[in-house]
């Protein structure tokens, strides 16, 4: 499939209806440096590669007042608390009725991840396959779906997320080496954010 063909067929799925009990308060609405929420950010950004972007959120989440931007799809988790696998379900069981033929699995806690490397990742999205980012040999997000394998998530329970999924589809995985921190940053562990890398501070 023709690159330019993955921008309307690739959908964007954040994952955002955990309880963010590592960071100690509700990190979706932490503020940045350049006073943008943490959801928001992650959101904007995916929106610069992604003309179609879904969020995951628990059942009684106020889109509002996370600061959704309203081109945002809500997909409300109502098995949210199980874990990410849960709400990984939840955000492909609704997508299933759609025509998309990818879905790329972001995280809402990373809004460092630079648009090129978002649109190179969906460039190299196809039916059946699995596309995984990497920094430093480090597996991060976002993950790319196929089509094909969303059987699988849609059956995900607990806390397991995507892994299982790309384990017993090890042979349709497609690692690709990038020079991007953002793909593997971890709030809880690394909370500082440098205001230059966020959307709408450059």
């Amino acid at each position: 499939m023709h690159s330019n063909d993955m921008t309307q067929r690739c959908v964007a799925l954040v994952l955002a209806a955990g309880r963010g009990r590592r960071f100690g308060s509700d990190k979706r609405v932490a503020l940045l440096p350049s006073g943008t929420r943490m959801l928001a950010a992650t959101l904007a950004r995916a929106l610069e590669a992604f003309p179609n972007v879904w969020v995951v959120l628990r059942p009684d989440d106020d889109p509002l007042a996370l600061g959704l931007d309203p081109r945002v799809t809500v997909v409300r988790a109502e098995h949210a608390d199980e874990g990410m696998g849960a709400s990984l379900a939840a955000g492909v069981r609704a997508l299933e009725g759609t025509e998309f033929e990818a879905v790329a699995v972001l995280l809402g806690d990373m809004p460092w991840i630079e648009p090129g490397t978002l649109e190179s990742l969906r460039d190299l999205a196809e039916v059946g396959r699995i596309v995984v980012p990497t920094f430093l040999d480090q597996r991060g997000h976002p993950v790319l779906f196929g089509r094909r394998f969303w059987p699988g998530l849609s059956d995900l329970r607990g806390d397991q997320g995507g892994k299982r999924v790309m384990q017993e589809n090890a042979g349709d995985c497609l690692l690709v080496a990038l020079d991007d921190e953002g793909v593997v940053r971890d709030v809880d562990v690394s909370p500082a954010v440098p205001s230059s890398s966020l959307p709408g501070t450059r």
